[in-house]
Order: structure tokens, then sequence, then C-alpha cells
């Protein structure tokens, strides 16, 4: 049986192990279904935007045409930089009226285990997604803000005693160090400037994610669709946004937003 369609980052929802969905054009496919068995992914030599539905020669920022990347809200700076937000100060990036939507809304400050801890910022609607497509197999509340820019500044704040990316080799061979989140967020209050204090969460919930790996592999090798146009190996996982298979092969799948692939199994 076969699918084909643009595909987008896989849905992922929180049970005793991570349940994996990918789009494929009109169909929603249960990933889980695939772990210990064969499949094979062929990319069909096109790639359409995610935002405007043109078709590109290129993807730019995980899905789009190089004019919505130029132009397009949802692939400004700030999303990865969200200190430099500038909606609280009604000032446009590039539509204030969807940097407003987007970052005055409590956003949220978190330590996770990735490959080590690693602080990061996310709209709270966004958790727990957002720990689950970063890999991490722990992590715990931090602070909350009533806008993006505040969460960014705590963010860099901390950039000096921890990491804010993850090495995704690391993450992807499930190596990462032991370590009290409760007694890390503990010591992390501490380096924060007084101003920032309000905002912290008291509360010290550390949420644990189990994802759907029968075995991880000692060594990766990262493959994608414009260099391998046909892949067909043995599903052995699913850890973030990657599909993870039996001889080290790993596939980022939200790095390959808007190409149209048919899967096969």
């Amino acid at each position: 049986m076969q699918f084909t369609g643009q595909i987008r980052k896989m849905y992922a929802k929180l049970g005793v192990e991570v349940e994996y969905h990918l789009p494929i054009g009109d169909d929603l496919i249960a990933m889980n279904q695939f772990v210990g068995k064969e499949i094979s992914l062929a990319f069909q030599h096109q790639i359409i935007c995610i935002k405007c539905g043109r078709e590109t020669v290129k993807s730019f920022n995980q899905g789009f045409c190089y004019s919505c990347f130029r132009d397009a809200p949802e692939a400004a700076d700030w999303f990865i930089h969200p200190e430099k937000s500038k909606a609280h100060l009604g000032i446009e990036d590039r539509n204030l009226s969807y940097e407003e939507e987007v970052q005055l809304t409590p956003h949220l400050v978190y330590l996770s285990l990735t490959s080590d801890v690693k602080v990061g910022v996310t709209r709270d609607t966004q958790i727990p997604t957002r720990w689950i497509d970063q890999g991490a197999v722990k992590a715990i509340k931090l602070a909350i803000t009533p806008n993006r820019y505040l969460a960014g500044m705590i963010e860099v704040s901390l950039k000096n005693y921890m990491a804010d990316k993850t090495n995704w080799r690391n993450m992807l061979m499930n190596i990462y160090p032991t370590i009290d989140l409760i007694e890390k967020k503990n010591e992390t209050k501490a380096l924060l400037a007084s101003e920032y204090h309000q905002y912290f969460v008291e509360q010290n919930e550390v949420l644990e994610i189990n994802f759907p790996v029968i075995n991880y592999p000692v060594k990766v090798k990262s493959i994608g669709f414009d260099e391998v146009p046909e892949y067909t190996g043995k599903l052995v996982g699913i850890k973030g946004q990657y599909l993870l298979f039996a001889n080290g092969i790993v596939l980022n799948i939200r790095k390959h937003g808007g190409y149209v692939i048919t899967l096969s199994y």
C-alpha cells in the first residue's frame, strides 16, 4: 500500500510512548505501526510551499518558497530569536496583527534534557509538543511570561550558563547526562536577574517522555531527499521529528516540509 502527497512535520501526541502521525497530502498516517517494519520513501521531485501552496524549486526554512521565507510572518527572525519580538511595543516586523496574536500570549521558558540540559522558549499552548519535537526525554517549566519578548530575554540571560541548542546526533543516540532537573531549575533561579523572579514557576513537575524506539543507533548518518531521493529500510524508531532506520540512517521529516513523497509499505 502507498500514499503520495506533500508532507509536513509529524503530529505528536503524548502517551505511554509518543504517538506519531505523518501528514501526506490529505492523509494522516499513523507511523508507530511501522516501527520494526520495512518502509520505502520516494521523493517525487516536487516541492510545494507550506505557506502559499505554490511549487518551488528549493525549500527554505523547512518548507517555504523564497518569497514566503522573505515576507511571511511565520518565517520571521523572531521565531528563532524571541528576544527580537517587538509586538509588545506596537512595532511591526512583517504583519503586526499576526505578530500580536502570537507574541502577546503567555510564553514558557523551560529546561529540557535532550543531549544535555538546554533552555528554550515556546508558547504555553505548544507544550508538550515542543518538547517532543526536540527529542527531550525530560522537561520542566522554569518561567511563564505574558509575552514572547520577556521569555526571550530570560533565555538570552541564561545562554552563558547552558546550551540553547541540541546536539542532534547525541539526542538520536540517546546520549545524555544524569541530571536532576528540579535541582537544576533551582540553581537556574539564582542566575536570573531579580526583575525576572516574578515569572518563576514554583511548581516542580518533571515530564518524562518515552519515544517509540526499538533500539538506538551507536552511530548516525543523516540523509535528505535532495541527495537520496529514494530510500527503503527497516524503521526502528521515531524520536523528535526524525525517523530512525536499522543501519543508523536517520531522516529529519520536519526539514522536508513541503516535499511531495510516496510512502510505501
